[in-house]
């Protein structure tokens, strides 16, 4: 019970909400009724394969580039506190891995070559974003990848295994995933400043300092209501301009592990808004 609980930490169980809500959402908006449940479910096992797979890939390659030490002001890291040995984590990757390519080949048997294309790229996404010299994390740009993998990409790609079709009510009720989680990225980045530097990766707020991190934010956060209007019109959704406000102000108060509660909060976010599709006049 120990191991499990130790590896369910590993997997940071609070950041699946962004893998999580936007195929709800997806689900959700589509004006027909969901063609297959079991391709649902699947769709939800692959999603959260992949996210955890880039965890746990972000876990094995900070900490072997020292980012990751015991610690941090972060949440905890099994490798940098030396809970579980590198080969450990080596194999709990290929086993991910393998649950991602299984239930992502289900999804392309149905889906054909657009679902094979955003499974390849989905999984080079987890691959680059720390794992080579060029990581997307350490050159500042992950922001974007994060926007299109846990918004509008996920989304849309649940909706075409569903109609084989495109919905912009979707993609756009999609974006307002995407933009929280960019938001989650951004706290987490801001929490870090100060470590990434020193250890060489260059995130939006260490190339242009904790403002310009906190003014993309914002710009963020004003976002999001406009992708709610688009995708539902003037509707309940828009209200995750609230949450997302009270959170922009807290972050430019916080300090240290403070930002470990905001991250928490920006995922609970995803699940506030996936609640106001529900409840949506």
């Amino acid at each position: 019970m120990k191991n499990v609980l130790l590896w369910f930490r590993i997997v940071r169980p609070q950041t699946l909400f962004a893998s999580l809500c936007p195929v709800i959402v997806a689900l959700l908006t589509m004006n027909e009724t969901v063609v297959s449940w079991t391709i649902a479910w699947v769709t939800i096992v692959c999603a959260l394969g992949l996210q955890i797979l880039s965890n746990l890939i972000n876990d094995y390659y900070d900490f072997v580039r020292g980012t990751d030490k015991k610690g941090r002001a972060g949440f905890k890291r099994a490798l940098a506190e030396g809970e579980v040995s590198e080969n450990q984590m080596r194999r709990a990757c290929l086993v991910t891995l393998a649950i991602c390519i299984i239930s992502g080949l289900y999804l392309v048997a149905n889906g054909g070559w657009v679902i094979l294309a955003i499974g390849v790229t989905a999984l080079l996404f987890a691959w680059l974003y720390t794992a080579t010299s060029h990581s997307l994390s350490y050159l500042g740009i992950a922001d974007i990848f994060v926007f299109l993998y846990y918004g509008v990409i996920a989304s849309s790609g649940t909706y075409f295994l569903q109609t084989g079709g495109f919905s912009w009510e979707v993609f756009f009720a999609g974006a307002v995933c995407g933009l929280i989680s960019m938001c989650v990225l951004l706290i987490n980045n801001l929490r870090d400043m100060d470590d990434d530097r020193l250890a060489g990766k260059r995130t939006l707020p260490v190339r242009f300092g904790k403002k310009a991190g906190e003014g993309l934010m914002l710009v963020v956060v004003l976002l999001m209501p406009v992708m709610a209007y688009l995708a539902f019109g003037f509707n309940l959704p828009m209200l995750v301009i609230v949450p997302g406000l009270c959170l922009f102000v807290a972050v430019t108060k916080a300090k240290g592990v403070t930002f470990n509660k905001l991250l928490m909060s920006a995922g609970l976010i995803n699940v506030l808004y996936v609640l106001l599709v529900v409840v949506r006049l």
